[in-house]
């Protein structure tokens, strides 16, 4: 596998070498220790806390010329003691986080071949997720366009290997996928609106559960980012609908807003504002319909609380969620300090008596910048649940869910 791709691009790389290319080889490793008891979920009565370090370590090959320009990030993520010490040559020891070539076409065109991140605005819908150490990724061909718009046009097609049928069995979560993302910058006015067709797999099984055929069924997605900004404050937003039809076979008609503001009042000190609604489906809606919201493959860590009970992994297809967030940060020297405080509340209705205030979540975040190479950041996280929230999640709202985590990042710089 690691043949497959880094051969092909060091050739690449190589081969198209001239008096102006530049070659440039960095790293990073990224060991982060972390402390839990109900993050993710709630945590049951008598369950105790974990404890385990994981490890992200990446090297970075980058390749420029005026005639290509190539990425190869070769990637390993582990939890410390996963492994044994007398280890063997093992296939899934480093994995492949980017492998891609672009080359232009004309002045205003280039295309992008490979494997890639996809990060736009402001990563709702599309983001690297890079506080996971394994990070998102992309298998796709993307033009882009920069003239007096800024385009990229996306189309991913997922196939599993197999010469027969034309099945795709996984492991991700989408078939066939194409997205147009247009963005234009007015002096202190940025505004942006992005398209998504999203294609999953369909399967019909036999008797033996094995798949027999396959069909395609697709959800739309589509919206504006607005940004406006100056030296002190930060105003931005988006608005975004879905529709389509499910794997479920259920209609979809969904939709999420964000509005934020930011506000820098001294050199060190700012603070921020936001409000966020991802509508849900009811216990009480239709069984032919839903209109729960899917933020697809964006950041969802950087949105509804660090401690991730929400789209991360989870909360997919259920109540949605009405975020209200206040945040305020400090900044001194080679220190950084930030506290956030989340509101959540139910969208749809929930059943019986109970009500649609979920809980409140406490983040406190610090960071040191220990040399040009070395940063050192802490965090910890408080969750005060209510019996809504034990009812969507499990476990016990009366118990301690807490989070805390240190992480160390060196970066090999180029």
């Amino acid at each position: 596998m690691i043949k497959k791709y880094i051969i092909p691009a060091l050739f690449i790389a190589l081969a198209s070498g001239t008096a102006m290319a530049q070659i440039s080889l960095s790293g990073e490793f990224r060991p982060r220790t972390e402390y839990s008891h109900g993050y993710g979920t709630l945590s049951e009565a008598n369950q105790k806390a974990s404890l385990f370090t994981s490890q992200r370590t990446r090297l970075n090959l980058n390749f420029k010329s005026p005639l290509i320009v190539t990425k190869l990030v070769l990637q390993d993520v582990r939890i410390w003691g996963s492994q044994k010490q007398l280890v063997l040559n093992e296939e899934s020891g480093i994995s492949i986080h980017e492998a891609w070539a672009e080359a232009p076409i004309g002045k205003s065109f280039s295309f992008r071949l490979g494997r890639q991140e996809l990060v736009y605005d402001n990563q709702r819908m599309f983001g690297n997720v890079n506080w996971l150490q394994q990070g998102r990724s992309h298998d796709l061909a993307l033009l882009k366009y920069k003239g007096f718009v800024d385009a990229h046009l996306g189309i991913a097609y997922n196939e599993s290997g197999t010469r027969t049928n034309n099945l795709y069995l996984g492991p991700d979560a989408y078939k066939f996928m194409q997205f147009l993302w247009v963005h234009k910058a007015f002096g202190k006015l940025s505004a942006s609106i992005l398209a998504i067709n999203n294609g999953v797999a369909k399967n019909t099984k036999n008797d033996k559960g094995e798949v027999i055929s396959q069909s395609t069924v697709f959800t739309q997605t589509v919206g504006p980012y607005l940004e406006y900004k100056t030296k002190s404050l930060t105003l931005s937003g988006n608005l975004y609908y879905q529709t389509g039809t499910l794997v479920s076979g259920q209609d979809l008609s969904a939709f999420e807003y964000l509005i934020q503001g930011d506000w820098k009042a001294t050199e060190k000190i700012s603070a921020g504002l936001a409000y966020e609604v991802l509508s849900g489906t009811g216990t009480d809606s239709p069984a032919n319909e839903s209109t729960s919201f899917n933020p697809l493959y964006g950041t969802n860590h950087k949105f509804n609380g660090l401690m991730d009970y929400f789209y991360v992994g989870n909360h997919i297809g259920s109540v949605g969620l009405k975020d209200l967030t206040a945040s305020l940060a400090y900044t001194a020297g080679k220190m950084k300090l930030g506290l956030d405080a989340h509101g959540f509340s139910s969208s749809a209705p929930l059943p019986g008596a109970l009500k649609l205030y979920l809980g409140t979540e406490f983040d406190l975040s610090a960071g040191y910048k220990i040399n040009s190479s070395i940063d050192l950041m802490v965090g910890y996280s408080q969750l005060l649940a209510t019996k809504s929230m034990e009812f969507l999640k499990g476990g016990s709202a009366a118990g301690t869910h807490n989070w805390a985590w240190v992480m160390f990042t060196f970066k090999v710089p180029e």
